[in-house]
C-alpha cells in the first residue's frame, strides 16, 4: 500500500531521522546518559516504529496515539533528568536539540492521531477530547522549562515553570487570601450587579423603545473609558476596599451585556412574535416564553465576555490602590522587589480562576441552551 504522506506522516518521518542523528551529535555533552539506559532506547526505537507505521497504514488508534504520547512524555522526563542550567547552550548540544526536535514531531504525530479518534462510549470520547489539548499543554510547559534550564536565562527575565511551581506551593496562604479578596469579593460582586443591571436596561430599551437613541450612546461611552483613568476615579469615591474594583467591574460588564441583551431580544423573527400575539400573549409572556429562550446563546456571550473582562478590570484597579491583600497588588508589589517566582505565581492563579469561571459559564450555557445548533453533533 502506498503511504499517505500528509503533514503529521512526515513528522513522524523528521523524528525518525533525528533520531538517528541526534545520537551521533550529542557526544561529548551530558544528556548522552540518556542514550545509555536500555529501556529508554527500546522505548524509543518502539515509538518510531508506531509513528513510521502509520505512514504506510494511516492509523487513528485511541492505542497508537496513546503510545506515542507515552513514550513522548517519558523522553521528556529523561531530559528534565540528565539536564542541568546551561548544559544544552551552544551549537556543541545540537544532538540534544535534534533530540528534542525528534520529540516534537512524535507530539504532533501523537496528538494528529488522537484526533481522529472516535468512539462509540461517550465517556470515553469526552476524555478523548481532553487528551489533546491537555498533552499540547503538557508539550508548551515542557518546552518553556527546557528552553530557560538549557539556554540559561535569568530567572529575572524568565522563571522556569518547576520554579514557579515551587514559588505556588510555597506561598499558598498568600495567594489564597489574595484570590479571595480580589476573586470572591470584587469580581464576582462587581460582575453580579454589572451583568444584572446590563439586563434589566437591556430589557427596558427593549420596552421603551426611544431609549436605544439615549442609553445605548451613553453605555458605548462608558464603557470606552479607560480603566487606568476610572481606577483612581472609583477607589476616591468608594474607598480602597474591594468596593471600588467592584465598581470598575460594573462598569467593566455593563455594556456588553446590556448589547448582547437587546441583540438576543430582537433574534425572535416576527412570525413567532404574530403568532404569539394572535394567542392574546402579553409582553411579560412572549419576552418569558418566547424571546429569552432565543435570545439565550446572545445572553450567555455576554456573560462569557464578561467573566474574563471582570478579573482584568479587578486586578487592573487594585493597582491603584488597595489594602495589602489582593492579586493586583500582590503583582505591582514583587514586581517591585523582582520576585518574578511570585508574579507568574499570581498570574497562574489569575490564569486559572478566570478559566475556571468562563467554562462553569459555558457549562451552564451548554445545560440551558442544550437545544442550540451549535451544540448539536
Amino acid at each position: 500500500m502506498r503511504p499517505r504522506w500528509s503533514i503529521s506522516s512526515l513528522a513522524a518521518l523528521a523524528a525518525a531521522v533525528l533520531a538517528a542523528v541526534a545520537p551521533l551529535a550529542m557526544a561529548g555533552t551530558p544528556a548522552i546518559g540518556m542514550f545509555g539506559e536500555p529501556i529508554m532506547t527500546v522505548a524509543w526505537l518502539a515509538a518510531l516504529a508506531v509513528a513510521l507505521g502509520t505512514l504506510w497504514r494511516p492509523s487513528t488508534s485511541v492505542i497508537v496515539g496513546l503510545v506515542l504520547l507515552c513514550v513522548v512524555a517519558f523522553g521528556g522526563l529523561a531530559t528534565l533528568a540528565v539536564i542541568a542550567p546551561g548544559d544544552a547552550k551552544g551549537f556543541g548540544a545540537l544532538g540534544f536539540w535534534c533530540f528534542i526536535v525528534a520529540l516534537a514531531f512524535l507530539v504532533w504525530r501523537g496528538m494528529a492521531v488522537m484526533s481522529g479518534c472516535e468512539v462509540d462510549n461517550a465517556a470515553l470520547q469526552r476524555c478523548l477530547n481532553v487528551v489533546v489539548p491537555a498533552a499540547f499543554g503538557f508539550w508548551i510547559f515542557y518546552l518553556w522549562e527546557i528552553v530557560v534550564i538549557g539556554f540559561g536565562i535569568s530567572p529575572i527575565l524568565l522563571p522556569a515553570p518547576s520554579a514557579i511551581g515551587a514559588s505556588f506551593a510555597q506561598h499558598l496562604d498568600v495567594l489564597a487570601a489574595d484570590f479571595y479578596q480580589t476573586f470572591a469579593k470584587a469580581v464576582l460582586s462587581g460582575y453580579v450587579m454589572g451583568c444584572g443591571a446590563g439586563f434589566l436596561v437591556g430589557v427596558l430599551v427593549d420596552r421603551v423603545p426611544f431609549l436605544q437613541r439615549g442609553l445605548l450612546p451613553l453605555g458605548n461611552l462608558i464603557s470606552a473609558l479607560p480603566i487606568v483613568g476610572v481606577a483612581p476615579i472609583m477607589v476616591m469615591w468608594f474607598g480602597f476596599d474591594w468596593q471600588s474594583k467592584a465598581a470598575v467591574v460594573v462598569i467593566m460588564t455593563f455594556f456588553p451585556m446590556l448589547v448582547n441583551t437587546i441583540a438576543g431580544l430582537a433574534a425572535a423573527g416576527r412570525m413567532e412574535r404574530d403568532l404569539m400575539r394572535s394567542y392574546g400573549a402579553s409582553y411579560l409572556e412572549t419576552l418569558i416564553k418566547l424571546r429569552l429562550p432565543i435570545g439565550l446563546p446572545f445572553i450567555f456571550n455576554a456573560l462569557k465576555i464578561n467573566s474574563t473582562l471582570a478579573l482584568i478590570g479587578a486586578i487592573v484597579a487594585e493597582f491603584f490602590g488597595t489594602p495589602i491583600v489582593g492579586m493586583g497588588f500582590r503583582i505591582s508589589t514583587e514586581v517591585g522587589r523582582m520576585n518574578l517566582d511570585m508574579v507568574w505565581a499570581t498570574i497562574a492563579v489569575a490564569a486559572l480562576a478566570g478559566s475556571l469561571f468562563y467554562g462553569s459559564v459555558a457549562l451552564l450555557e451548554r445545560t440551558l441552551t442544550f437545544w442550540h445548533p451549535s451544540f448539536r453533533r
